[in-house]
């Protein structure tokens, strides 16, 4: 929708139906009349999952996007640690609707920030040169032989810069203006599964799902169940205090925002100025074994009753990997494939959701039957470092890949479906 209609619309009529959502939830009296609000409010948060993406996509430029992606990751996952303040909140004898109007009360001020921050992004470059071309043939005009000649064609050429006017703060506020009359909104929604045979795509929504579905959701289901159990015996409250691990984890993750962008700048310096998509891959590598090990402690500690610090370590350290992944590999996606972002995060989202859904879904039944360490330490590690893993044949040959993908049909499927040019 943003795509046909705007960045700025959509963003904001997404917050009103987030705002309206709450509102909804908090007033509810029934069970049904909850989830009926929750599907609102929903849909309306559901703009956090792309739309951040493509405006980082649309304002910064390639050297850029690694840094503001990061505080991008950052915030969205530290989403994760709501239920903590959620279960102070009912421990101290508040009501459960007071989650709904504290949430309410940021996304309003959201929605107000946004109003006068968010500008609209959308931009079909067209040419702002004009060209006034003069071509020489060279040859001597008969009344001027005693000048001398050219032996080579000359041109002239002068550019007329068309300069554009600044927008004014009340244009900037704006919220219409724009509107696609050539992009089909259900064809726009089917040619974004195509995607998922893109490989540098499909391993976005790998990486993704599946460290939402066996990190996130399998941290979250369990640690309640062990903690609150012999020979801990932590309270039902305290059982949420896992966020904690989760917050160290992305700190200390922090510092390394901008090392993916200082990392290709500098190979791209040693490679004659040539940038290449992959040249940012290489700060994943310590995550690449850091983030399983973190499974591994965790499913160990879980098995063996160990002391409680190891589920707060190998939470910390799994989603310290998490947000290199999280960040560099989305990063990667848009530095390989900048043809119709709005499409791949379509692609993105769907395949994410519907991967870590799958896989968490029975999570607590399997560990049941084959315990801690054999699902955890075993299983769900295996397939995150197989994940992993993957970085190093993107590194090799990902330049191969797209190549390979240029020549394909998907590339001209989705070239002829190109609305607008990013930048660089």
């Amino acid at each position: 929708m943003y795509r046909k209609f705007g960045r700025r619309p959509i963003m904001l009529f997404s917050l009103i139906c987030y705002c309206a959502g709450l509102i909804g939830a908090s007033q509810a009296t029934s069970y049904g009349g909850l989830m009926a609000a929750r599907i609102i409010h929903a849909f309306g948060s559901g703009v956090c999952e792309a739309l951040p993406v493509q405006l980082v996509n649309d304002i910064f430029f390639l050297h850029e996007r690694g840094q503001r992606l990061g505080y991008y990751t950052v915030a969205l996952c530290l989403g994760s640690t709501g239920p903590l303040y959620a279960g102070y909140m009912l421990s101290g004898g508040y009501s459960w609707r007071l989650f709904f109007y504290v949430e309410f009360a940021f996304a309003f001020g959201l929605l107000i920030f946004a109003f006068f921050v968010v500008e609209e992004t959308t931009y079909n470059r067209n040419p702002l040169l004009v060209a006034d071309v003069n071509i020489h043939d060279g040859m001597p005009e008969p009344d001027t032989v005693d000048k001398p000649s050219h032996s080579s064609a000359s041109t002239e050429v002068e550019l007329q810069p068309a300069a554009l006017k600044r927008k004014t703060f009340a244009q900037q506020l704006k919220f219409w203006g724009v509107y696609e009359r050539d992009s089909d909104f259900f064809v726009m929604m089917a040619r974004s599964f195509t995607y998922f045979l893109v490989p540098h795509v499909f391993w976005v929504v790998a990486t993704y799902g599946i460290y939402i579905g066996l990190g996130a959701l399998t941290f979250n289901y369990i640690t309640p169940l062990k903690v609150t159990a012999p020979p801990y015996n932590w309270s039902e409250v305290n059982s949420g205090l896992i966020a904690i691990a989760t917050i160290i984890g992305y700190a200390l993750a922090i510092p390394f925002n901008s090392s993916s962008d200082r990392l290709a700048a500098r190979l791209t310096k040693k490679n004659n100025m040539i940038r290449e998509a992959e040249m940012r891959l290489g700060v994943c590598i310590p995550a690449m074994f850091i983030a399983p090990a973190g499974l591994i402690v965790f499913g160990i500690t879980a098995q063996k009753n160990l002391h409680w610090v190891g589920y707060f370590a190998g939470v910390a350290m799994t989603q310290w990997g998490s947000y290199f992944y999280f960040t560099f590999v989305l990063s990667y996606a848009l530095d390989s494939y900048t043809t119709n972002t709005s499409e791949m995060l379509i692609a993105m989202n769907l395949g994410k959701q519907a991967i870590s859904f799958g896989m968490g879904i029975d999570i607590i039944q399997w560990v049941e039957e084959n315990g801690y360490a054999v699902m955890i330490a075993g299983v769900f590690c295996g397939v995150l470092l197989a994940n992993n893993l993957a970085l190093i044949p993107f590194m090799l040959y990902g330049k191969s890949i797209r190549a390979f993908m240029a020549r394909t049909w998907l590339a001209k499927v989705h070239k002829d479906s190109v609305k607008e040019v990013m930048t660089a």
